[in-house]
């Protein structure tokens, strides 16, 4: 519309004749179907050819009334009517038909020159008028230029929709491929642990190593053991600031080689140590460090052995991290949900339900003492089932802190839900430094959980006796008891016991149920080889 506006006007500045409107009516009619169903397969373009046509026809008539009038050089009136050419063009090209753009360009062309041979001016054909034939090639070219624009503007626009889906949509496609790609993995596996084991057996056929790691990041900006071998357990050292081979394979992403070990308590003698990054794309995801009690025992010729080996595997142990924790993260959500929805629904409707009662018990009479006593032990009973959804919703909540560690998220556990059982709770913590994988912290604080909730609810303790010893890759976590025994427990306790078993078999532990003298039940869970202690720890 606002292009029909602007050239009626043009038309009537340069040619002054009222009659000429008629032209702009025409347009008008032709651009009803384009105008109301612009997508139709032939209503639409019908009506574009029909817009193409008739501007050139105009252009051409335009320019000669002007020419008869002297208002303009002879051919410039065409510019009157030419600029309205780029509507049809434009609507073609951004309903992504470049093809009937080009057409209709062609079909402009060829009406101009047509109209152009039978418009005479002046006694002479039209288009042998410079002017006519300057405007004319003008405006095609301006034409054509907008036509492009438009599929260009077209094109990027879809692109970035495509590019840009919906954040459900996108994380169900790549979650769907992750299930397909997972399913067809050699061995099937995606559990860290394993690929950083299945890696020490491999480099141990092409190195000598007295002692091996795999080593990769954690949070806090430390290093966790995923897997070591050795005759010897060795506390690696785990910081990426302090002065080592194995910050410095981090920060430059090259093998390193060292005539010290990299142990934070060595005995001394002659080693050699190599320590090899995992580089996936250009991001360190972990390291491989070899020490042998030997001089100079890794030469080039072992690095480039050494390297071809970690090269492949840091793919593979890139996808399992990744696939650890997304599944931490679903699971930490999943947790989180579930106590929202106990707390919101089942939590308040338990807590309205004691209120009711307490209501009934303050107006009931005096003399319906059999009937006052039942509902004070119901009361009772609500009052248990509340405190054990609060427990609950404490241990769905319960997560280890990224910098408080395992024995803290544990001792904090065992703290509150003794002091609701009545249980004297007895914590021997001792924790080192470095850290574990934060997927194993994870099972090894449910499990610690399930034990101490078997052992309030079911043993009928007085006291709790929690020890946890963490010092990397060796963990034990042990809880005992002084009540009845595992034998006479109830059927659920022996669930919660399958649950720990299964908990312990995913991070490769070993649970160990026994009985406590003189009374009660020990339930530990061993993660690695029992730690060594040096002399100077063994004094203290």
């Amino acid at each position: 519309m606002v292009m029909l506006a602007l050239v009626a006007v043009l038309t009537l500045i340069t040619t002054h004749d009222v009659t000429e409107l008629r032209w702009i009516g025409l347009l008008a009619v032709a651009g009803v179907p384009a105008v109301v169903a612009p997508r139709h397969r032939i209503l639409g373009p019908l009506g574009r050819f029909a817009e193409v046509v008739i501007v050139a026809l105009a252009a051409s008539q335009v320019a000669a009334m002007a020419t008869v009038g002297a208002s303009l050089t002879p051919g410039l009136g065409a510019s009157a009517m030419l600029p309205y050419l780029s509507v049809p063009l434009t609507v073609a090209a951004l309903h992504r038909r470049l093809r009937e753009a080009a057409a209709l360009l062609g079909v402009a062309a060829l009406t101009l020159l047509v109209s152009g041979v039978l418009t005479r001016s002046g006694g002479q054909p039209q288009i042998t008028q410079l002017g006519y034939v300057a405007v004319c090639a003008q405006w095609l070219v301006l034409a054509a230029l907008g036509t492009v624009a438009a599929g260009t503007l077209q094109r990027i626009m879809q692109t970035r929709g495509e590019t840009k889906p919906q954040p459900y949509a996108e994380a169900t496609r790549l979650l769907t491929q992750l299930r397909s790609v997972a399913r067809q993995l050699p061995g099937a596996t995606l559990d860290p642990g394993g690929i950083s084991e299945h890696l020490i057996e491999e480099l141990r056929t092409v190195a000598r190593a007295d002692r091996m790691a795999v080593l990769s990041a954690s949070g806090g900006g430390r290093l966790v053991v995923l897997a070591q071998a050795g005759v010897d357990r060795v506390d690696w050292e785990t910081t990426l600031d302090a002065d080592s081979a194995i910050a410095d394979a981090w920060a430059s992403q090259q093998p390193q080689t060292a005539s010290r070990s990299q142990a934070r308590s060595h005995r001394g003698g002659d080693v050699s140590a190599l320590v090899v990054p995992l580089v996936a794309g250009v991001r360190t995801i972990g390291l491989v460090t070899l020490e042998a009690d030997v001089a100079n025992a890794y030469p080039a010729s072992v690095v480039r052995l050494v390297t071809a080996l970690t090269r492949p595997a840091a793919l593979r142990l890139e996808a399992a991290l990744l696939f650890d924790e997304v599944r931490s993260l679903a699971t930490n959500e999943e947790r989180q949900r579930l106590a929202r929805e106990i707390h919101d629904g089942v939590a308040q409707e338990l807590v309205m339900v004691g209120y009711g009662i307490d209501n009934a018990l303050a107006t009931l009479p005096e003399e319906a003492t059999e009937t006052a006593e039942e509902l004070r032990t119901l009361r009772g009973e609500v009052t248990r089932v509340i405190t054990e959804l609060r427990l609950s919703l404490f241990e769905l909540r319960s997560e280890v802190d990224r910098h408080g560690g395992l024995a803290a998220a544990i001792a904090e556990y065992a703290r509150t839900v003794g002091a609701s059982g009545g249980l004297r709770v007895h914590l021997s913590l001792d924790e080192s430094t470095a850290r574990l994988p934060a997927a194993t912290e994870a099972e090894l604080l449910r499990i610690a959980q399930e034990a101490i909730t078997n052992a309030r609810k079911h043993a009928g303790a007085a006291n709790l006796w929690v020890t946890c010893a963490v010092d990397p890759p060796f963990a034990q976590i042990e809880v005992s008891d002084d009540g009845q025994g595992i034998a006479d427990q109830r059927p659920d306790g022996r669930y919660g016991l399958a649950i720990m078993a299964e908990r312990a078999e995913r991070i490769r532990g070993r649970l160990e149920i026994r009985p406590r003298h003189p009374s009660g039940t020990t339930v530990a869970v061993v993660l690695g080889t029992s730690p060594r202690r040096d002399s100077v720890r063994d004094s203290v």
